[in-house]
């Protein structure tokens, strides 16, 4: 049993990333979707795929993007910021900026899962669920 699934995710990333491999395969879940849905709006991944959406054991395929001639990876860095022992959040003016505004931090509103600038936009803090550089 996983305690914190949003880290699992990431970790994942971060495993098939360093492995070099092409697709990798999560467990879903409803925040993971939209995780992974802002991901490839801010061109981190380069496609997705819900599988099993009607039975209990669901997943998401995601595919890994790289660059076509130095191989390296769209990902650089994923951190986990929050978790279930130390929630973080942060105010709209105290909202952070990822690698000077390069990098993009997801933010659990009330308005529902977005990036720091959508957040800063909308006048919204929240909880910042990680980093994504």
């Amino acid at each position: 049993m996983v305690t914190d699934p949003i880290a699992d995710y990431l970790t994942r990333m971060r495993n098939a990333i360093a492995a070099k491999h092409r697709v990798v395969e999560i467990p879903a879940s409803k925040i993971k979707k939209e995780i992974t849905k802002i991901l490839f709006e801010k061109g981190y991944i380069l496609n997705y795929k819900f599988q099993n959406e009607d039975s209990h054991n669901q997943s998401i395929k995601i595919a890994l993007k790289y660059h076509p001639v130095t191989k390296i990876s769209a990902i650089s860095d994923l951190k986990r910021v929050s978790s279930p022992g130390l929630r973080r959040y942060v105010s709209v003016e105290d909202m952070p900026r990822v690698l000077n505004g390069l990098g993009i931090a997801i933010v659990s509103t009330s308005k529902g899962l977005m990036t720091d600038k959508e957040a800063r936009s909308l006048n919204v803090g929240g909880e910042v669920i990680c980093y994504i550089s």
